[in-house]
């Protein structure tokens, strides 16, 4: 890798070291910032040109840590199994988890073996990382000095929370410190949780006004989980979009020529399997058919940092089977966790997915079967549009109930490959003109030319519908003339399905109960919700009371929703009870009344976005400013989502997590594009584009994208190259 010297500051500095330092001249990519140009516009958003596309690399990352280095570092923390170097004792588990799956040698001997362009690409990222750190010395990485290229492998896929964070950590704790650990009420699905997925658009052209195909990027992150920048090079790059922070390819966003959205996929891609061990001696073994197979066990070191300051070290065993590693106990088996872990070809896909140029292109580098989580959502200049399932899906025997561990002692239960893409759920071209998914079944997809269920095995989905799905099929379908604006529009739809579900429910529980004993407490609650046409707005109290009464009920039923099988707000339009909906709604008025003191409470007063500093984990205080979101959950329907909740000495909701990164994106004959980041682009509180963004945030109000040369020349605000 190449050495930068830690005095140089500037370019001028790099090139003087340069002159003076022969082995750091003769490194290929040692002048790549004399290579690269950073543009900055009116927002702070960087437009960052290389003449190769390691360049490009190198100047995206440098500016990428530019903005906040502290989050680049973190999340290769996590994904190197390192957090606890930092965070102490408590993050030791999620590092074990990690280090399971994810060894470093492996990663150092799979950064060997990759091709040429690829290494040229880790090679580049690394060097920007360390650039960045060689000429900011005040900036005091937490642990990781030094960025090594092989580290790019430990996290090749940029959604919030990858298919590893299904283990559970407590159980984990229990299993290899062989003490119960009871799980958590999260862990259990009981408590309530904002859902971390997105909302994906395309529109044909034979439905817009302008004869051009749309998409609309609609991510639910985590509102500072990623960073929105434009890498082109003279090689052919030229990608726009939202970049999860540390890594090197935009994962949602677009080119000259197509666009792409993920959303979190329902699919059945991790499994478990029950295995039986038969101790032999001092070894242990697995059967498997009619053999015995030894367990697999390798010494996992953690270090991690104590009270004082100092590292010190813990070691474990890990243990593993063909089918993953050990990860807890159910009875007398131990359970072994599979995934995907396809490090070199994960990274290869979402990069080389940024290069291409239509449906058949990006179809061709989606051959490497490495995503496993996401579905996508395309569009294009030749007017193609498509909704693709993920296409890492491995075959298994439907006959086994794989939500559910599986007995791994059968090898009928085995993996059997991965499907061929032409064998799994997808809408290319729908008739209707309209391909979309909200994290919900792939089934209605594009309406009447929807996969069918019944053509495909069982896990193939493990999600259903969600609130969002009837609604994105309502706007989808209630247009014909789609512009960039009305589709917009359809994505700030404020119509709540969910609550159109379930307030009718709740009236008639008042109703029955007018004819026994009727808590007049009650009434002037259910009054104000009859008439209500279940739409959010800043000035809505209906909107209020629906969310307290809602957060009740899921609240109380949730245990019975999980043990009959049934999603939590199926159980709640359903099967509960009269008396259940009442009490919530009793639980609500109360609330409202004692933290605002009346149950006509306008939404806005409520719901709010509030950035204090640029921590990860932020401390909520009502008594700073905070600016009124009019969205709500999208639990409850809500298209533009924004999950709230009360926080340690909070009666406001504060949001984390929903819209985050959201783009429209037209494909005619010049690429046009608006977009809102509602983080902003600068991750330190006294830049000016810390929270230059959130009133358009707030407002819906997407700002023009400048994508063109000409477009950036004329909103630059500053021009660089890095170290200057």
């Amino acid at each position: 890798m190449t050495k930068f010297l830690p005095c140089a500051t500037s370019l001028a500095g790099v090139l003087v070291a340069l002159a003076a330092c022969p082995v750091l001249a003769q490194s290929p990519s040692a002048l790549s910032p004399a290579k690269v140009t950073i543009t900055r516009d009116q927002w702070g958003i960087a437009h960052v040109h290389g003449a190769t596309d390691a360049d490009a690399v190198f100047g995206m990352v440098y500016a990428q840590a530019e903005d906040d280095f502290n989050r680049i570092e973190t999340n290769y923390l996590v994904n190197l199994g390192r957090l606890a170097e930092a965070e102490g004792e408590k993050a030791i588990w999620q590092d074990l988890r990690q280090r399971l799956f994810i060894d470093p040698a492996r990663l150092q001997a799979d950064y060997a073996r990759s091709p040429a362009w690829l290494k040229k690409l880790m090679q580049a990222w690394a060097d920007g990382l360390n650039y960045y750190l060689s000429t900011h010395p005040m900036v005091k990485p937490r642990v990781i000095t030094r960025f090594e290229p092989w580290m790019a492998l430990s996290f090749t896929e940029g959604s919030i929370g990858g298919d590893i964070e299904r283990v559970p950590l407590t159980q984990l704790q229990a299993f290899y410190e062989k003490k119960p650990v009871a799980l958590s009420m999260l862990e259990q699905g009981l408590a309530y949780r904002e859902p971390q997925g997105s909302n994906g658009f395309a529109i044909a052209p034979s439905r817009t006004e302008g004869g051009h195909a749309l998409l609309m990027i609609n991510p639910h992150t985590s509102f500072f989980f990623r960073s929105e920048l434009q890498m082109s090079s003279d090689e052919g790059l030229d990608a726009y979009g939202a970049v999860t922070w540390g890594q090197f390819f935009i994962y949602q966003g677009f080119n000259r020529h197509i666009g792409w959205m993920h959303t979190s996929s329902g699919i059945d891609n991790v499994d478990e399997f029950a295995e039986t061990i038969v101790p032999q001696g001092d070894r242990l073994f697995y059967r498997y058919g009619k053999e015995l197979r030894p367990v697999i066990e390798k010494t996992i070191a953690i270090s991690y940092r104590t009270e004082d300051g100092k590292l010190t070290q813990r070691a474990f065993t890990g243990y593993s089977t063909h089918h993953g590693p050990i990860v807890r106990t159910e009875g007398d088996k131990w359970i072994a966790f599979a995934l995907m872990n396809k490090p070199v070809p994960a990274l290869e896909q979402s990069y080389l997915r940024t290069k291409t140029s239509d449906y058949a292109s990006f179809l061709k580098v989606a051959e490497n079967k490495a995503n496993s989580s996401n579905n996508t959502l395309l569009a294009d200049d030749k007017g193609e549009i498509a909704y693709l399932h993920p296409q890492f899906v491995p075959i298994r025997d439907d006959r086994f109930d794989y939500t559910k561990p599986v007995d791994g002692s059968d090898p009928a239960t085995d993996w059997r490959g991965l499907h061929d893409l032409s064998s799994l759920p997808q809408a290319v071209n729908p008739k209707g003109g309209w391909a979309m998914n909200t994290n919900n079944w792939p089934w209605t997809a594009a309406g009447a030319d929807s996969p069918k269920r019944e053509a495909f095995p069982r896990y193939m989905d493990q999600a259903g519908e969600n609130p969002r799905g009837p609604h994105a099929q309502i706007v989808l379908s209630a247009n014909d003339r789609f512009t960039l604006d009305s589709l917009i529009g359809a994505a700030y739809d404020p119509y709540l399905t969910g609550f159109a579900r379930l307030v009718p429910g709740l009236i008639a529980a008042q109703d029955r109960a007018q004819d026994g004993a009727p808590d007049p407490a009650l009434a002037d609650a259910v009054q104000s919700l009859r008439g209500w046409d279940y739409k959010w707005s800043l000035t809505s109290t209906q909107t209020s009371l629906a969310v307290f009464w809602g957060e009740a009920l899921w609240k109380a039923v949730a245990p019975a929703a999980k043990e009959a099988g049934l999603s939590t707000i199926d159980y709640m339009a359903t099967r509960a009870t009269d008396a259940q909906k009442l009490a919530a709604l009793r639980e609500a008025v109360e609330r409202l009344t004692a933290d605002f003191g009346s149950i006509a409470v306008p939404w806005g007063e409520i719901n709010r976005y509030q950035r204090n500093d640029g921590a990860i984990v932020q401390t909520f205080d009502d008594a700073k400013p905070s600016t009124p979101i009019p969205f709500a959950s999208s639990q409850w329907g809500s298209l533009a989502a924004f999950g709230a909740v009360r926080y340690p000495g909070t009666k406001r909701y504060y949001g984390t997590k929903g819209n985050s990164f959201v783009a429209a994106v037209e494909f005619g004959p010049k690429v046009v594009a608006r977009a809102v980041s509602a983080g902003g682009e600068s991750g330190d509180p006294k830049s000016p584009h810390f929270a230059d963004q959130v009133d358009l945030y707030a407002r819906g109000d997407l700002r023009p994208v400048y994508f063109y040369p000409e477009d950036i020349k004329a909103h630059a605000v500053r021009s660089y190259r890095p170290g200057e």
